[in-house]
């Protein structure tokens, strides 16, 4: 991953070139090939990859969680999702949404 030297977002690789993804930044540099050979191209985030943690989230298919108990109806198996809500160094935050009746909550570690 190659960074932008003059406001350090991230490049992408372009043709010859790495080109700034900062919208407002624009700088461009020459692609160094034996740096380039580092670098691994990924295709673009789908949307099944990206996290969903607002009340019309849908949770379906989403990892399982056994070991949770609804406060609502006592069911013992939740969708969860986990996200970063705090700084880097505190723990994670999960956000459940029951199977059955479909109650959501949050639990900080």
């Amino acid at each position: 991953m190659q960074f932008c030297d003059d406001c350090g977002s991230m490049m992408k690789s372009m043709g010859s070139k790495m080109v700034c993804t900062n919208g407002d930044c624009q700088a461009t540099t020459a692609k160094d090939e034996e740096r380039a050979k580092e670098f691994v191209s990924t295709e673009e985030q789908g949307d099944s990859e990206i996290i969903e943690t607002e009340e019309g989230a849908d949770f379906e298919g989403k990892p399982t969680a056994t070991d949770i108990t609804c406060d609502k109806c006592g069911h013992g198996e939740a969708w969860y999702t986990i996200k970063q809500t705090a700084s880097a160094d505190e723990p994670p935050t999960r956000f459940f949404k029951c199977k059955d009746c479909g109650y959501r909550w949050r639990e900080y570690n």
